[in-house]
């Protein structure tokens, strides 16, 4: 992975095999999209990398350890983020029995295990996260 100077944050897509881990937000009208559902991730804190912010933010929301060697895709999506700074996008397959692992932080309303295809579909999920992993699926014939 690149070093990126200048990025607001990472999101990254949990998926163990065609499931995935997703969280419903906090319904209140002073942060970004309430009550969708999202992936774990956030804003970059000091001068962490893209992983180690997805890494940090993973731990922090689910009480999950990311091993880098998990990771299997990674985008850099230029200016899309707070303030015009770049944000990241990873996929990690993590091995069977990790989200049996999850103790949930105190962002979020609830947390779920879903297939990726129910998550591609809800008219309640952050839109953007949607569609940069449905690219990267469409990286990968078969992925599903």
């Amino acid at each position: 992975m690149s070093t990126c100077l200048s990025f607001s944050g990472a999101k990254i897509a949990l998926l163990c095999g065609s499931q995935m881990l997703t969280y419903q937000r906090d319904d209140t009208p002073d942060i970004p999209w309430p009550g969708q559902w999202d992936l774990p991730g956030g804003g970059r804190e000091g001068q962490e990398t893209p992983l180690e912010c997805a890494a940090r933010e993973t731990l922090e929301e689910f009480s999950l350890v990311l091993d880098p060697a998990w990771i299997e895709w990674e985008r850099v999506y230029p200016g899309q983020g707070v303030g015009g700074l770049d944000t990241w996008f990873f996929v990690a397959q993590v091995p069977a029995g990790t989200f049996e692992q999850v103790v949930f932080g105190d962002e979020g309303q609830r947390w779920a295990v879903e297939s990726i295809e129910a998550f591609l579909q809800r008219e309640n999920a952050v839109a953007r996260l949607q569609a940069r992993l449905r690219e990267y699926l469409n990286s990968r014939p078969g992925a599903l």
